[in-house]
């Protein structure tokens, strides 16, 4: 399946006003619909439009290919596993081996298994470090659910890769390691391109954006552009805009409030919002295990607007409350 080409006139993006049900048209070709667009352009506030050009359209209406096996016409649930000492929620409070099987028992749909954590303030270890730390776990999952292995560097990569992963999600989007475009073009494997602001030691202070939402589309199109140059398809390449990673509290809501604008790239969307700190600061839950229902409710909103994967620490939480939202919003005839 050939994914859309974003659409290119400059200084000009479509927002798709999503709706449960209704709508003239399917958002990524998955449960959620739309009928209207805001028009965004730098330095103005958006503007209600009745229609777009038809290679926009496309882009927004196009389904995403399936992703390693997977159809994403509906939500799917990644679970992170952290095999590190230091990872801001959870790290060293549980064996990755364990939480690897609770997770699946829970339901992920995919789990993504990272030896080096890039929270806020976090130093950077070296790659046979971080080998050692992921393999083993890579050993005991592979083959029960699809793998992804979170890492920004190409030597981790191809271990990974040997190992059996069948994805790599890259919270530097190829701007750390300039050889992880080839090793993932040439093991012809999914990427998930992050858009961060900075390097995970300094990226929290004093970040700054002209207009953040727009911002972030350029720079993840430019990610895109670049991953292709390397070789990767474009039905190959996820995009995540990077929630905390460079960011601002009103940075954060700024993209939540408007995240269906990034549809128009033309690929998945993958978010991670799961227990970050502006969730507590929020929602009053200063330890990150109290943000699960803060967490739930930004993951059903951006459900609302069509994302199509979410990395979450809590799957059975979160798969609970997903249930329990499309059985609410679901248009069945058979309930009638």
């Amino acid at each position: 399946m050939k994914s859309p080409a974003p659409m290119m006139e400059p200084d000009v993006y479509y927002r798709p006003v999503p709706r449960l049900e209704g709508g003239r048209w399917r958002l990524a070709g998955g449960a959620i619909r739309f009928s209207e667009f805001e028009m965004l352009r730098r330095g103005q506030t958006a503007e209600p439009v009745a229609d777009a050009p038809p290679a926009v359209l496309s882009a927004l209406t196009a389904p995403r290919a399936p992703l390693m096996g997977l159809d994403l016409d509906r939500p799917r649930l990644m679970g992170i596993v952290n095999a590190t000492p230091d990872s801001f929620s959870d790290g060293g409070s549980y064996d990755p081996h364990a939480q690897a099987d609770m997770l699946v028992g829970a339901g992920a749909d995919i789990l993504d298994i990272g030896g080096e954590s890039t929270r806020p303030g976090a130093a950077e270890i070296g790659a046979a470090e971080e080998i050692a730390r992921i393999r083993p776990v890579l050993r005991g999952a592979v083959g029960r659910v699809p793998v992804s292995v979170d890492t920004r560097k190409a030597q981790v990569a191809r271990a990974a890769l040997r190992a059996g992963a069948g994805m790599i999600n890259d919270v530097s989007g190829f701007d750390f390691d300039p050889d992880l475009g080839g090793v993932v073009a040439a093991a012809g494997v999914p990427v998930c391109l992050m858009h961060a602001q900075g390097l995970p030691r300094t990226m929290q202070d004093h970040p700054r954006y002209d207009d953040v939402l727009l911002d972030v589309y350029d720079a993840l199109a430019a990610r895109i552009a670049r991953a292709e140059a390397a070789g990767i398809a474009r039905s190959q390449i996820v995009i995540d805009p990077g929630i905390g990673f460079g960011k601002t509290l009103a940075h954060n809501l700024a993209i939540l409030r408007r995240i269906s604008l990034y549809h128009g790239l033309g690929c998945p969307i993958l978010l991670g919002v799961s227990r970050k700190r502006f969730v507590g600061t929020i929602g009053g839950a200063d330890a990150p295990p109290d943000r699960v229902p803060g967490s739930l409710a930004l993951t059903l909103a951006a459900v609302a607007q069509g994302v199509q994967i979410h990395r979450v620490h809590d799957v059975a939480q979160i798969a609970q409350g997903l249930r329990l939202w499309q059985a609410v919003n679901r248009n069945d005839e058979a309930d009638r």
